[in-house]
């Protein structure tokens, strides 16, 4: 089994993305699953192109992207992708797009095809906190997610593809008081298992447990 793994570079005047560090810390091979490691830039208009040229290239059995969430508490695989760009800061090339259909050709959204709830539960095992998002914003994540299951629809239909999120690294909240962070090491511990549960569960359907939200 082939896995790409995504991670985002720095953007919103961070020095680091916890994204980008971490899929740097991966090894190479997870529960057997070959591991193939792509940077994203985050740039509207670019992200998606690499993305599709090593979908291409390697024909992998899933695609999980991994982004920051700075704010959140947790490691939160996403629910779904929305056919929308809306910006609320620039890209890192000063790109903007407000209320922007991602794909003319695409569906009003896309939900994931990864097991977001046995994702959830191998976190959960291990200690650290995690929970089912049902929104990836409106920046480059969720353009990301959508392109990916886009891709997937009309390009690559074996391939599973969905995206996680996590929070900052504590050196990222030294000047931001009262935002969560979360340890580079969990991190990586995180979606080492996350992945073992892609992996197990790459012939068998999500596990039935309660993960929606109130609000």
């Amino acid at each position: 089994m082939k896995i790409i793994v995504t991670g985002f570079d720095p953007f919103g005047g961070e020095s680091i993305n916890p994204a980008l560090e971490t899929i740097k810390s991966l090894p190479k091979t997870i529960a057997g699953a070959e591991i193939i490691l792509v940077e994203i830039p985050t740039v509207f208009d670019k992200a998606a192109d690499v993305l599709e040229e090593k979908m291409a290239e390697h024909l992998p059995d899933a695609v999980l992207c991994i982004g920051q969430a700075g704010g959140r508490v947790d490691l939160t695989p996403e629910r779904i992708a929305i056919n929308q760009d809306d910006a609320r800061i620039p890209d890192n090339e000063g790109q903007q797009p407000i209320d922007r259909t991602i794909r003319e050709d695409g569906q009003p959204a896309y939900f994931s095809t990864l097991p977001i709830k046995a994702m959830v539960e191998a976190i959960h095992r291990i200690g650290l906190p995690a929970s089912v998002s049902n929104t990836a914003g409106t920046f480059v994540c969720n353009h990301l997610m959508y392109q990916a299951l886009y891709l997937a629809e009309k390009q690559f239909p074996k391939t599973k593809a969905g995206f996680l999120h996590i929070p900052f690294l504590p050196e990222q909240v030294v000047d931001k008081p009262g935002l969560a962070s979360m340890s580079l090491n969990d991190i990586v511990r995180g979606v080492g298992v996350a992945i073992g549960a892609i992996v197990e569960y790459r012939d068998k359907e999500d596990i039935k447990k309660g993960g929606g939200s109130t609000h």
